[in-house]
């Protein structure tokens, strides 16, 4: 038993006894590099997250429609003098649906790079439930839009116009 592979990441090498990790591209999964020894202050993390941002509106048509839908949304929100609390809902509705599309392209990428060009089965379900995720979150932030900036709206209308309530 004692030749036998384990199950269990062992200790991870470093090249020259520094810092750094020894990078080889047929490197053993369970021995890359820890995250505290990638990112190893809150600054490199903060560095690495906008890279992921930056990456995201690059290269992601709908975190740029999400993104701009956002910002329509708070401008409307402040126009229409919403309260703090509802602005808070439209922010987090917001954020809501930016970071699981962002999630969504993680999920992507990481199904694309293990299965390449092939297809499975699998892959399609967990990118297809990936977007469904994001999906509901986008209507039930048009829902929460609906909610907060319709009766606002409705009043500004003239008098004239019959109400549809």
């Amino acid at each position: 038993m004692a030749d036998s592979p384990s199950r269990f990441p062992s200790p991870l090498r470093l090249a020259d006894d520094s810092m750094a990790p020894v990078e080889s591209p047929r490197e053993d999964p369970w021995r890359r590099p820890l995250s505290w020894c990638v990112a190893t202050n809150l600054g490199k993390s903060f560095y690495y997250a906008g890279r992921g941002l930056l990456y995201a509106v690059r290269t992601q048509r709908n975190f740029r429609i999400h993104l701009l839908a956002a910002v329509l949304a708070f401008g409307l929100g402040l126009a229409l003098r919403l309260s703090a609390v509802e602005m808070a809902f439209v922010s987090l509705t917001s954020g809501l649906v930016m970071a699981l599309e962002l999630v969504n392209t993680a999920l992507e990428a990481v199904v694309d790079l293990t299965l390449g060009s092939r297809y499975h089965l699998l892959a399609e379900v967990a990118k297809d439930c990936a977007a469904g995720a994001v999906l509901v979150a986008a209507l039930a932030s048009v829902a929460v839009a609906a909610w907060l900036f319709l009766p606002p709206l409705l009043l500004l209308l003239p008098r004239h116009l019959p109400s549809p309530f």
